[in-house]
């Protein structure tokens, strides 16, 4: 008797149904919530299993009749209540085992969870089709907006090409790059939209390898080279001659992250590595490192750069631009082609980033081994880092005198722009100037705002004032 209770009494007090019926269907145990959700008193034990279940047991001579798979997975059944009316229930039924005459069923009531379910998918419906009146709406948006920005960009540029006093001409400038940057930005929202949409796909195409390097490679140079910062690129002479792959979208990604270089960094050099990596029957993983020397980036921080409008610090947006949508529109793109990007730095000491994609060898085609000329030796990461930790921390040491060999080449390529009024890149030589003296004495430092501020209003005889007394510091 007492084994029978130890039996009993757990099972009274589950939150699931509970049924002991014996091979004739004659029901001799119900729990507590059984009886509960079936609405019956104590009316239950004697009656019969197809009473509960009736799509599933029929009454028959010897006791029941019924297709249900004994002690195998959990099945969905109908139960009925004392009114008839029936609620879904997730059920299992064992049997006692051979030789034994009784079975045990356990059922949960489903109805509430069927109806979460159902609430759930009319939320992911209506969240689909806001989704897609969204992408339609900033689709339309960014195409109306394209149209009076090219309109302005093609009349200033018309304009450009009669002469102007300085004034108007700069004003003209001024205008054309601010119509690029829009274009730029509406370029970045409108991908964003196909990929959050899922409307994106990739054109893969045969093309050559090294020239689309080239080209990646003139688009930038003179950028970076005009700010005074070094500028290497390497590719594996491994690398087929011809890969098949969505070339436009590769530019793209190599494109933002030299922008990104470029714009973080105001000393030192950037470079660009390629290697492959792996190859996989006709498949060929391609390995990218692009490594500045820039502001950098904490560890803590990593995890925002690739979120979707978002900034390391609202300081980075406020100083430098941008909208925040390009490394997570390159992560996206990255992953469509099969690899990840990553990024590695330190605060103030540069960043590396990293991506890889698989492409395409074209068939019938052995990899090609082409001897590229470069303007330096191949930098593998390691060897980035050991310049970065050696040099650049001399150069950035006030000081030093490859602090002052570097001080003096930008204040004579600054003071050059001032004397042709490139004021946009006297600003940018003048935030080098800045990062050079992060470490100087207190004097140095005031001359160096006052010059930024006579800089920043273009007042030229404030300028040379104060840049004859920086240089008499140096």
């Amino acid at each position: 008797m007492e084994q029978s209770e130890d039996y009993i009494f757990p099972m009274e007090d589950a939150l699931e149904m509970i049924f002991i019926f014996d091979k004739t269907g004659i029901i001799s145990y119900a729990n507590a919530m059984a009886k509960k959700k079936l609405e019956r008193k104590s009316d239950l034990c004697g009656r019969h299993i197809s009473d509960v279940f009736p799509n599933t047991f029929k009454r028959a001579d010897e006791g029941f009749e019924t297709d249900y798979p004994f002690g195998k997975e959990v099945q969905e059944l109908f139960a009925y209540r004392t009114n008839l009316t029936c609620f879904p229930v997730e059920a299992k039924i064992v049997d006692g085992g051979e030789g034994a005459e009784t079975y045990i069923c356990m059922a949960n009531d489903i109805l509430e969870k069927e109806f979460l379910n159902k609430e759930i998918e009319k939320v992911r419906e209506e969240a689909q089709a806001a989704m897609k009146v969204k992408s339609e709406f900033v689709a339309n948006v960014t195409h109306e907006l394209r149209t009076p920005v090219n309109g302005v960009l093609g009349n200033v540029k018309e304009l450009l090409c009669e002469e102007w006093d300085g004034e108007t001409e700069k004003a003209l400038r001024l205008i054309e790059r601010c119509c690029g940057d829009m274009n730029k930005i509406i370029n970045n929202i409108l991908d964003f939209s196909k990929l959050e949409a899922g409307k994106f796909s990739l054109e893969p195409r045969k093309f050559h390898f090294r020239n689309m390097m080239d080209y990646v490679k003139a688009h930038h140079i003179n950028k970076i080279t005009e700010k005074g910062l070094e500028f290497f690129m390497t590719v594996s002479p491994q690398i087929p001659e011809y890969v098949i792959g969505d070339e436009l979208r590769i530019v793209q990604i190599l494109n933002n992250l030299l922008s990104n270089a470029l714009k973080f960094t105001a000393l030192g050099k950037i470079t660009v590595e390629v290697v492959k990596t792996a190859r996989v029957n006709d498949k060929i993983e391609l390995f990218f490192i692009v490594a500045d020397t820039g502001i950098g980036i904490d560890k803590e921080d990593k995890k925002k750069l690739f979120q979707s409008f978002s900034q390391v610090d609202a300081s980075i947006s406020r100083k430098y631009g941008g909208t925040g949508l390009g490394l997570n529109i390159c992560k996206q793109l990255v992953e469509l082609m099969g690899g990840r990007i990553e990024v590695e730095g330190k605060k103030n000491r540069g960043s590396t980033f990293s991506f890889s994609i698989w492409v395409d060898a074209c068939g019938g085609e052995e990899d090609v081994v082409v001897q590229q000329e470069t303007e330096a030796p191949l930098l593998t990461s390691a060897a980035f880092k050991s310049i970065e930790d050696d040099s650049q921390e001399d150069v950035r040491q006030y000081g030093t005198p490859e602090n002052q060999e570097n001080l003096k080449k930008v204040l004579s390529k600054l003071i050059l722009c001032v004397e042709m009024e490139n004021w946009e890149k006297a600003e940018m030589f003048m935030e080098t100037v800045r990062q050079l003296t992060e470490e100087a004495p207190r004097e140095v430092k005031r001359v160096i705002l006052k010059l930024k501020m006579a800089i920043q209003k273009e007042n030229y005889e404030k300028i040379t004032a104060e840049y004859d007394e920086l240089n008499s510091f140096l």
